[in-house]
C-alpha cells in the first residue's frame, strides 16, 4: 500500500487549487502591484538588516532575498496557475531555506560547520528530488491513465465486432466519442 507523505499532500492539494486558479487567473493590473509590493516589502526587510551587524545581517539578508524569491514564485502561480510554476513555488522554497542554513553554519567552525552545510545541501537536493519525483508521478499517472483509456477503447470496439450494418457503425462512433478518438 502507498502512502502520502505531507508533501506529497500538499502537492495534491496544490495540484487541485492549481485547477481553480486557472479558472480564475490574476487581472495584469493586480499582478503589477502585487510585484511592487513585493518589491518594496523586500527593500523594508533588506533595510532592517542593516541594523544588525556581522553573521546576523548576512543571515537576514538570506532571509529576505529567500522571502522576495518565495513571494515572486507564489505570485507567479497566482498569475498562472500552472502546475510547472507550482513547482517553481517549492523550489523556491528549498533554495531559500538552502541558503538561510548555509548562512546559520558560517556562525560554526572546523567540522561543525561542513557538517552544517552538508546538512543543508542534502535538506535542499531532498525538497529538489521529491519535485522531480512528483513532476515524473504527474507524467506517469498521465501515460498510465491513457493506456487505461486506450485498452477500454479497443474492448469497446471488440464488443461492436459482433453487430452487423448501422449497429455497428453506431457502436463504433458511439466509442470513438467516448474514448476521444477519431
Amino acid at each position: 500500500m502507498r502512502t502520502t507523505t505531507p508533501l506529497h499532500a500538499a502537492l495534491i492539494a496544490a495540484g487541485l487549487l492549481a485547477i481553480s486558479a486557472v479558472q480564475a487567473q490574476m487581472p495584469a493590473a493586480d499582478y503589477k502591484a502585487a510585484k511592487d509590493r513585493i518589491s518594496e516589502t523586500y527593500k523594508t526587510d533588506k533595510k532592517a538588516c542593516d541594523q544588525l551587524s556581522a553573521n546576523a545581517k548576512d543571515v537576514c539578508t538570506e532571509e529576505a532575498k529567500g522571502k522576495e524569491k518565495i513571494a515572486k514564485a507564489e505570485l507567479e502561480y497566482q498569475h498562472t496557475g500552472k502546475a510547472d510554476d507550482l513547482r517553481k513555488v517549492t523550489l523556491a522554497k528549498a533554495e531559500a531555506a538552502y541558503e538561510v542554513a548555509k548562512e546559520k553554519c558560517d556562525d560554526l567552525a572546523g567540522n561543525d560547520k561542513d557538517v552544517c552545510k552538508k546538512e543543508a545541501k542534502a535538506a535542499e537536493v531532498k525538497a529538489k528530488a521529491d519535485v522531480k519525483v512528483s513532476k515524473v508521478d504527474a507524467n506517469a499517472r498521465q501515460d498510465a491513465a491513457q493506456d487505461k483509456r486506450d485498452a477500454d477503447y479497443k474492448v469497446a470496439l471488440a464488443k461492436c465486432d459482433a453487430m452487423a450494418g448501422e449497429a455497428k457503425v453506431a457502436c463504433v462512433n458511439s466509442a470513438k466519442a467516448q474514448f476521444g478518438k477519431s
